[in-house]
């Protein structure tokens, strides 16, 4: 196998509302499909999501106020984990808290050389951005 790109799909309950909220996590809407829209895409750089209103795959944001602790919240979102690496966390940290996005973790040092912070989508899906700390350094 030789994979050249993957590309998620996320379900989602809203897509036109999950448009919006990606575009506050600093992504654009790549396209939109179908009427009414129901399924669509979401990039940044060379790295593309796709939404799928309703369908294909699992949802569900649970009561949890963090998505890493000893409390087992990692476990209570039934949405989709993603790992997603940039130049710098602690950017993105502050533009997430500036437009009032829900993140549940960090930013912190983690033993595996990665200062990360979780920033979970109303549909409970959860990105977990990160930089190397070598990097950040």
């Amino acid at each position: 196998m030789d994979v050249k790109f993957i590309s998620p799909i996320l379900n989602v309950t809203n897509i036109v509302e999950s448009f919006r909220w990606f575009e506050t996590f600093g992504w654009t809407k790549g396209f939109e499909w179908g009427e009414p829209v129901g399924f669509g895409a979401v990039c940044s750089g060379e790295a593309q999501i796709f939404l799928c209103e309703g369908a294909q795959g699992g949802n569900g944001k649970g009561d949890n106020t963090t998505t890493f602790d000893s409390s087992g919240g990692e476990c209570a979102d039934k949405g989709v984990w993603m790992s997603i690496f940039v130049d710098n966390v602690n950017e993105i940290h502050q533009q997430c808290l500036a437009n009032k996005l829900d993140v549940t973790f960090g930013p912190e040092d983690m033993p595996w050389g990665v200062r990360e912070i979780h920033v979970r989508h109303p549909d409970g899906h959860v990105f977990r951005v990160g930089t190397s700390i070598a990097k950040s350094e």
